[in-house]
């Protein structure tokens, strides 16, 4: 018997966890249920007609609608890419594969300015790129293309960072005993793969999904900021603030809130359910 199953399990005192515990509260208080409840109450300052009523105008409307619009775009793109980055990280060996796993995290620690700056720089009117597809008619800059590709951008590392650790977890075996019994690579995808990674691959969307709705920095920075046009939720949110539009501006923004409450929602209540069949 080893030494530690002699000693009882060693714990903080009970007055320390209350302590750390109330101090996580307070913070979440502070800077997450706080900041929430001032936006809903502001929203609702003039009365839910009021909210409704700017909810219903067009540029509110058509920010709704382009913020949707462009997450249905980019998250399906987004987890087909992660996860064959994902795959062909954790099933094969090759030279440089640490350099991919870096440029996969590259969006992590590059500003979403840089990244829409750069986008201009090559999608622009005045790159060689950019201006013969504007004189094409498919501009980039300033219209959905081009804030789906900065939605692209950002939101690229979230399903293939979560895919990778499970496959990695996972291994090979199940893969190679399945091609070995005669079944195809699609087959064995759909048929072994993706049913042992389907929560890992829920999460990482949902989370690129919060991501892809949230984002105002690249976006900003490529759409131009034209009102019914090319401004999503956030962009639409700070435009009616500066505008001193305050019951118009919380309302939208309390929107976009409870659309990432309702992403965290289906989260929480994914991991509920993979807990239970983990235990099951």
């Amino acid at each position: 018997m080893s030494e530690l199953s002699l000693h009882p399990a060693i714990t903080e005192p009970a007055l320390a966890r209350r302590a750390l515990i109330g101090l996580a509260f307070a913070v979440l208080a502070v800077f997450v249920l706080a900041p929430l409840g001032v936006v809903f109450a502001e929203a609702l300052a003039d009365g839910p007609g009021a909210a409704l009523a700017a909810l219903a105008k067009p540029d509110a409307w058509a920010a709704i609608r382009l913020t949707l619009t462009v997450a249905a775009i980019a998250v399906p793109i987004n987890a087909a890419f992660g996860l064959a980055a994902a795959w062909f990280l954790t099933k094969f060996d090759f030279p440089g594969k640490a350099l991919m796993i870096t440029l996969i995290d590259l969006p992590f620690s590059i500003s979403p300015v840089v990244a829409g700056l750069c986008l201009v720089l090559l999608f622009g009117a005045n790159a060689t790129l950019g201006g013969w597809l504007v004189a094409s008619g498919h501009p980039v800059i300033f219209a959905l293309p081009g804030i789906v590709l900065a939605t692209l951008f950002v939101t690229f590392p979230f399903v293939a960072r979560e895919i990778t650790p499970v496959m990695v977890e996972l291994g090979r075996s199940e893969e190679e005993a399945a091609l070995t019994l005669g079944a195809g690579g699609w087959r064995t995808l759909f048929t072994v793969t993706l049913p042992n990674i389907r929560w890992a691959l829920l999460y990482g969307v949902l989370l690129a999904n919060a991501r892809a709705m949230g984002e105002f920095g690249a976006v900003a920075v490529v759409s131009g900021k034209i009102r019914g046009q090319t401004a999503t939720m956030p962009i639409t949110i700070e435009m009616m603030y500066n505008e001193y539009l305050s019951v118009a501006a919380f309302s939208l923004a309390a929107c976009l809130s409870a659309l990432a409450l309702l992403t965290l929602l289906a989260k929480t209540l994914l991991e509920r359910q993979h807990a239970r069949k983990a235990q099951a």
